[in-house]
């Protein structure tokens, strides 16, 4: 068997690199395109600024081979705590096919609704995948409203 191991590493301090610009689902995939490899599914965050630059990248539940709990107090508490004005749904489909499911779609929906509340949008929910295929924008398909 072939397995492989999850590296997270969690920056103390925020680097002052030059900004990164996020505006299209390729943009999110080369950010987080490492998910595509993992052997279970890894759901993040990616928080973004008023400008769509990137804040930060969290990781927000660790899931089984084909499956991932998600609350939204775990998705928005990074996004809170770096002052995001938005955020972008990320997680991995250990098959390498990045369809979503309906549990995909039924989350985005939830955690579309918790942005509004908190009044941070949710841009997009890319899931990764690894075949032909590397991403899925549930925005760019149109099932879910943003």
């Amino acid at each position: 068997m072939n397995y492989q191991t999850a590296v997270v590493q969690l920056p103390l301090v925020r680097e002052s690199a030059a900004k990164r610009r996020v505006v299209t689902p390729r943009d999110i995939h080369d950010v987080v395109g490492d998910l595509g490899e993992l052997a279970q599914e890894s759901f993040q965050v990616i928080t973004l600024n008023t400008k769509n630059d990137l804040v930060n990248r969290h990781l927000v539940t660790l899931g089984l081979a084909d499956a991932s709990l998600v609350h939204a107090r775990e998705v928005f508490r990074p996004a809170i705590s770096d002052g995001a004005a938005a955020v972008v749904l990320v997680h991995n489909h250990p098959s390498g096919d990045p369809t979503p499911s309906a549990a995909d779609i039924r989350i985005t929906k939830e955690l579309v609704k918790a942005g509004e509340i908190l009044d941070i949008r949710v841009l997009d929910h890319v899931i990764i995948g690894s075949g032909e295929t590397p991403f899925f924008s549930i925005r760019e398909a149109g099932l879910v409203s943003f």
